[in-house]
């Protein structure tokens, strides 16, 4: 299995708040190791290779982590905790899965 975590940088060069946080969090939690490659997504280059990569799957937000396994599909990931749970088999709260997904989804509200 390969592991792509793909973090972007600004239109102004400033780095992405929420890809910081994301990578504390994997350091933290001493999961650096299972990611393979960190490719960056920079607003000011379309071409450079997070946006490419971004573009190739139609990911719209930063960061995301792709999951490539032999001979199956990739699999992109867009909410930290889900791709914690789910690839790196720690165990998150629904309560925090809830809470990220809203907070990536301003257009979202609780019901």
């Amino acid at each position: 299995m390969k592991i792509t975590l793909v973090k972007k940088i600004l239109a102004d060069g400033s780095p992405c708040k929420k890809c910081a946080d994301v990578l504390e969090k994997l350091e933290s939690g001493g999961y650096m190791t299972s990611i393979d490659e960190i490719l960056i997504a920079d607003e000011r280059d379309e071409n450079s290779a997070g946006m490419l990569l971004a573009d190739k799957y139609q990911v719209n937000r930063a960061p995301f982590f792709v999951v490539e396994r032999p001979d199956q599909e990739a699999v992109i990931y867009t909410v930290y905790l889900k791709f914690v749970r789910d690839i790196l088999e720690q165990e998150t709260s629904a309560s925090e899965e809830a809470t990220e997904i809203l907070a990536n989804n301003p257009d979202l509200d609780f019901l």
